[in-house]
């Protein structure tokens, strides 16, 4: 697979391609179910399977202090897209040029000018351009003139006969049922990044923590969690925060992994962390004895759900 940066490095290769538009985050068993029916085209085409997605997400740029935390960060989409059989991704910069595109434009310079798409597949409540004029209808319309076949995009429902969704997978997430957002996923909650320098608070507390740079994003998973630390190939179980650490006056979104069977230096190394279960909830902590006292309680908690899996 293929990770196109904007536009403006669309190749005649690209051209003429079976496209879906989206967000894709955390990669869900409706998306799966999406691409599935992009591959389909593509092959009776003879077309390159293709999405386009946005970074930032359109809400985050136009809302970022009320925009939804992220399932996962736009390195672990591309991962999981590179598992679907798709050509390529096409990412655009949501930026000032792009959000003053209207319908029309977005239509014509984008989709066909830009990708001479064939065939494009999204949800009826896709809504695109300047003050978000363009809809559904606005596609099927614009594809009927200039050629190319605009279709819905088919859900998919749970065992509960609930739609699978991003949204529901973040909820899950947001209450700390990991469970649920795996079955709804298809595939583990995981978060990548680099490891980074931080305070070294852990360290004079006790625990060290391997400090995973999250780059500024809000992610829909808040709290302390048993997990699994993939690096240089080799798992290490661990427990981790994720947040902003209100009892040390913290402001920005940062992992933290204590290792519960590794010494080593970790800095700059890119890791995957593993969600695999809730243990509590962030919150601010009386002191920093009292602090301690509750990251060894967390930690005992990790190891025994360790020991029992």
């Amino acid at each position: 697979m293929e990770l196109i940066r904007g536009i403006h490095n669309i190749r005649s290769k690209h051209k003429e391609c079976v496209l879906t538009i989206g967000n894709f985050d955390g990669v869900h068993l409706g998306h799966g179910a999406i691409l599935a029916r992009v591959k389909a085209l593509a092959k009776q085409y003879g077309s390159p399977a293709a999405i386009m997605i946005f970074e930032p997400q359109p809400r985050e740029f136009f809302v970022p202090d009320t925009a939804p935390g992220r399932i996962g960060r736009l390195r672990d989409k591309i991962r999981l897209l590179e598992g679907q059989g798709i050509d390529y991704v096409l990412c655009m910069p949501f930026n000032p040029k792009l959000q003053q595109l209207n319908a029309q434009a977005f239509c014509q310079q984008i989709l066909l000018d830009g990708l001479s798409v064939k065939h494009l597949v999204v949800g009826d409540d896709f809504r695109f351009g300047c003050d978000r004029q363009g809809d559904f209808y606005y596609l099927q319309d614009f594809g009927s003139q200039h050629g190319f076949a605009v279709e819905n995009t088919p859900s998919v429902l749970n065992a509960l006969d609930e739609r699978v969704s991003s949204t529901l997978v973040r909820n899950a997430l947001e209450r700390g049922d990991i469970v649920a957002a795996q079955m709804n996923m298809g595939h583990l909650v995981t978060l990548s990044g680099r490891v980074i320098h931080g305070q070294q608070l852990g360290r004079k507390l006790g625990f060290p923590t391997a400090n995973v740079h999250l780059k500024g994003i809000k992610s829909a998973l808040s709290g302390v969690y048993a997990v699994t630390f993939m690096v240089d190939g080799v798992s290490h179980n661990g427990v981790a925060n994720i947040g902003v650490r209100p009892t040390v006056q913290g402001k920005t979104p940062i992992l933290e992994v204590h290792l519960l069977d590794f010494n080593g230096d970790l800095y700059d190394k890119y890791v995957q962390v593993t969600f695999c279960q809730f243990i509590r909830a962030e919150r601010k902590m009386a002191s920093l004895d009292a602090l301690e006292k509750q990251i060894q309680c967390d930690k005992e908690e990790a190891l025994r759900f360790f020991a029992n899996q």
